[in-house]
């Protein structure tokens, strides 16, 4: 079964991570960042998603748009003729959630991240972040770190927990005495 999300779709040290959000947002801004820095895009405002018999969920772009990207004042570009063939893929695994939106205060968003919460996309369950993007900051470099840390998570390093881990020993030896 083939569904379709608004998003952009990028491997970021070979991990596929799907940028969503609302419109406006900044999410294909933050793939054109990813791309200059190395990484690669799979698909821009359109994502295509396929889950496979195994469980898997691969992403991908629409035929006709694909390997291109739109930037508000700047139109629509081929990433390929600008930044080579090595700067796309034609599909990825989904395996992580990058959910932008708007900087908005008074909101508690997740500072510890000893366990993150589970979205949905094409009715499979992802690791989803909720990243907030404030003007002026580098989503590209925030959603590096994700890409990071959740490869080490699917190796089962998870620093948050360990960090927990270890405070939780020192405050009980301080208890006990």
């Amino acid at each position: 079964m083939k569904t379709a999300v608004h998003g952009a779709l990028v491997e970021v040290h070979g991990v596929g991570i799907a940028l969503l959000g609302p419109s406006g947002v900044g999410k294909s801004e933050c793939a054109l960042e990813l791309v200059s820095r190395g990484h690669r895009i799979v698909a821009d405002d359109v994502i295509e998603l396929v889950q496979r018999e195994d469980g898997t969920l691969v992403g991908r772009s629409p035929e006709r748009i694909r390997h291109h990207m739109e930037i508000r004042g700047l139109g629509i570009f081929s990433v390929t003729a600008l930044f080579g063939a090595e700067s796309v893929l034609h599909e990825v695994d989904v395996e992580l959630l990058c959910r932008l939106e708007r900087w908005r205060e008074g909101i508690n968003y997740d500072r510890v991240g000893i366990d993150w919460p589970i979205g949905q996309i094409g009715g499979v369950s992802r690791p989803e972040l909720t990243l907030p993007a404030r003007p002026g900051g580098s989503m590209a470099t925030v959603v590096e770190v994700a890409a990071r840390e959740h490869a080490q998570r699917r190796d089962g390093i998870n620093a948050a927990a360990a960090l927990d881990a270890r405070l939780r020993r020192e405050m009980d030896g301080e208890n006990a005495k």
